[in-house]
């Protein structure tokens, strides 16, 4: 009997193992840049580590990426500390990824700030944001010491949540899409900026299509009256971030 047990105890620790490495091969991670590399594209981008600026606070920034399945890959800040960012932030990165690879498709991106207006009360989408809600659980768990870092407790798990403002883009490779990135931490104009510039960086900014009247995922700024014109607009925030969206290619003024 006991030799059974022993045998058996091996075929299932074996059959455990082997599901777990599928499961690690299958989440996609490995196809998407890791830690180190988001941290220094995050840090290029933005004004306070030396990068331009997103023509709205130039604050420091969050950034996530999840793979297509929507498990969270890397999440990384590019201050000093955990605090020298909006706290709140960290999760909205993520969620803004999710929500960019859960509305995009191999032939077809929607970034968060196309979701903007439809999603709007009267909108064609309105209550979408409450949709798929974000997992606490996963959200807030684990040592503060851990988040923004390659160790972040959200690491390996699916975050979900939706988010309706700019700052989250789908990831491209070889014509597939492979996941997501968000960041936060600005307005959400300049959020979408700073995605932007950040995707570039990473190569994998190669959208197939969009809605924006490049034919991409950029932000569109068509909104009038409270009515974005082509459905898919974005509310200005203030400062310059449509300037510089025109400067890098990331948007357009619609009117």
């Amino acid at each position: 009997m006991n030799k059974r047990l022993l045998a058996l105890t091996g075929v299932l620790i074996a059959t455990f193992t082997f599901a777990a490495a599928a499961h690690a091969d299958a989440s996609g991670c490995k196809a998407l840049p890791d830690f180190e590399a988001l941290r220094t594209a995050l840090k290029a981008a933005v004004k306070p580590q030396g990068g331009p600026s997103n023509g709205g606070l130039d604050f420091n920034m969050w950034a996530s990426v999840v793979d297509v399945d929507g498990t969270v890959c890397a999440v990384a800040f590019t201050g000093k500390a955990f605090t020298d960012q909006w706290l709140g932030s960290r999760v909205i990165s993520a969620q803004k990824a999710n929500t960019a690879n859960a509305f995009s498709l191999d032939g077809f991106a929607l970034s968060t700030a196309n979701l903007f207006a439809a999603t709007q009360p009267g909108g064609s989408l309105f209550g979408l944001q409450e949709s798929n809600p974000v997992d606490t659980a996963v959200a807030y768990a684990g040592d503060e010491k851990r988040f923004g870092t390659a160790k972040d407790p959200m690491a390996g798990k699916r975050i979900g949540g939706v988010n309706v403002f700019g700052g989250g883009l789908a990831l491209y490779k070889d014509g597939k899409k492979i996941g997501a990135l968000g960041v936060s931490g600005d307005s959400s104009c300049a959020d979408h900026n700073i995605a932007w510039r950040v995707r570039k960086a990473l190569g994998l900014d190669k959208v197939p299509a969009g809605v924006s009247p490049n034919k991409d995922d950029g932000i569109i700024y068509d909104i009038a009256a409270g009515v974005s014109k082509g459905g898919f607009g974005h509310a200005t925030c203030g400062g310059k971030e449509a300037d510089v969206a025109k400067d890098i290619g990331a948007g357009a003024m619609v009117q």
